[in-house]
């Protein structure tokens, strides 16, 4: 049975005197988007001969990284890195190069004037990939149908080409940027790898502030908001925290022919019902707040009397999040996933030990210390130890009321002139999260629009990008750079 989000929103209507629902209808009818003025972009000329052949070179690099090192071909990373000169020629005559232990690079295109710089930021590694799953070789970075497929066309090195394919050709133009800007790329993102935390570490030892740090994050997507029918563009100015959390219990073990009760996997089981069952309350973050302002004013009138009202609507609000789950509910409550599961190592023993990982995405409102808080509280028995393994704080929201973001967003909005531009909390981890005690204007938008079946791609099978999207890829790049 679907969930009746209509249903829901008219029983608290119903709930609530005349006079309170007429208010609710008055502060809903205001609830409208701005007028929005027409967009006139200067026309962005893309070779898309040069941008396949480009980008396909670098697909076909085998830079998967892994949290075993010695899987790792050293060897197609330099192949990569070494092919860069011949790819993207004028960069090379007009930007210095420093590299960073862990495969850290980092470009600086020097501009006009002093101040003020862009950083942006991509990583050139890619996930481990199960070839017999994928429908063409996935590093084949061929065309196939106008669609370029291989592991890494959106994760991330449509944007990493982009950034260096952009300024190859404005380069190329004679075009010399206002104020500097710099291209931070890593090759050990997917694994938690250091190397853009040096790069971060480099710009506090020169005091360099950045005017706008971009990383991947958002992007022009359909279908993500309730009750929108457009296009979104999501500009992250937040992440989530991570947690990874061990839930263990023990037992004096035994036989599983006469097991006594409340073995450890039994304790464990009720204390995820307990979190099942009472999950952490929805809490509405700054940038959630905003994303609701933004796109709230575009749904239809159900779900735009809902975000007109959050004040009265909250309760109904956590209940659709709760039944629905998934994108809305991440972004209105720290979430907890359980991922792994060990017991015994017989199928026949009573496991002396067993124990539950889980990962905690950390809603802005929310610290680590909340969540162990939680979890002690909500399981309640002594026989379950919670045990934080890794984890940090969700990253400072960053501002929307200056240039850096009102860049990004001008370049948004002109390349992909459908779409409803609005910030948004990430619910996934960035590299760019050590760029947060640099600036309070670090944001997340991966430069290409995508459908959900494209997103699913990302660190699963068939990854691919349509050459239109790349071709957009370039556009944003090159209209971000220009007002640089």
């Amino acid at each position: 049975m679907g969930l009746d989000v209509k249903k829901i929103v008219a029983g608290t209507v119903g709930a609530l005197g005349s006079g309170a629902a007429a208010a609710l209808a008055v502060r809903t009818a205001r609830f409208v988007p701005p007028k929005e003025a027409p967009r006139n972009p200067e026309p962005v000329d893309v070779d898309m001969d040069s941008l396949v052949s480009t980008f396909s070179s670098l697909i076909r690099c085998k830079t998967v990284s892994y949290y075993d090192h010695s899987l790792e071909d050293e060897a197609e990373f330099d192949k990569l890195v070494g092919m860069l000169p011949e790819l993207y020629p004028h960069v090379y005559e007009a930007c210095t190069l420093t590299r960073f232990d862990d495969r850290a690079l980092l470009y600086k295109w020097p501009g006009r004037t002093q101040g003020n710089p862009a950083v942006l930021m991509a990583h050139y590694d890619v996930v481990p990939v199960d070839e017999e799953e994928w429908d063409h070789d996935p590093f084949c970075g061929e065309v196939i149908d106008g669609v370029l497929w291989g592991r890494g066309c959106l994760d991330t090195k449509a944007t990493f080409n982009g950034v260096l394919f952009s300024a190859n050709a404005l380069i190329a133009q004679g075009f010399v940027p206002e104020h500097d800007v710099y291209f931070a790329f890593s090759g050990c993102e997917e694994v938690g790898g250091p190397g853009a935390k040096y790069i971060a570490d480099w710009f506090a030892e020169q005091g360099v502030v950045p005017e706008l740090v971009l990383d991947e994050g958002g992007a022009v997507v359909g279908d993500v908001f309730p009750g929108v029918t457009r296009r979104c563009g999501l500009i992250g100015i937040a992440e989530k925290g991570n947690m990874f959390v061990r839930l263990s219990a023990k037992s004096g073990g035994g036989h599983a022919s006469a097991p006594k009760p409340n073995s450890p996997i039994a304790v464990l089981a009720e204390a995820v019902d307990a979190i099942e069952t009472s999950p952490m309350p929805i809490k509405l973050s700054k940038p959630v707040a905003q994303m609701f302002d933004t796109l709230g004013r575009h749904a239809t009138p159900v779900y735009r009397m809902l975000f007109a009202n959050l004040d009265v609507f909250m309760p109904a609000l956590d209940i659709i999040c709760r039944k629905s789950g998934g994108n809305l509910n991440a972004l209105m409550r720290t979430t907890i996933a359980l991922t792994q599961m060990k017991g015994s190592a017989a199928p026949n023993v009573i496991p002396p030990v067993a124990e539950i990982v889980t990962n905690v995405r950390i809603n802005p409102e929310d610290t680590v210390e909340d969540v162990l808080d939680y979890l002690e509280d909500t399981i309640d028995d002594p026989q379950v130890k919670v045990e934080m393994i890794e984890g940090w704080n969700p990253s400072p929201v960053s501002r929307t009321d200056c240039e850096g973001y009102e860049r990004i967003a001008r370049a948004v909005a002109d390349t992909w002139t459908d779409c409803i531009v609005s910030p948004y909390v990430m619910v996934q981890y960035s590299d760019s999260r050590h760029y947060c005690d640099l600036s309070d204007r670090v944001y997340k938008f991966s430069a290409y629009d995508a459908t959900s079946e494209e997103l699913a791609t990302i660190h699963g099978n068939n990854e691919r990008i349509r050459l239109d999207a790349l071709r957009s890829t370039i556009e944003f790049y090159t209209r971000l750079m220009r007002q640089c």
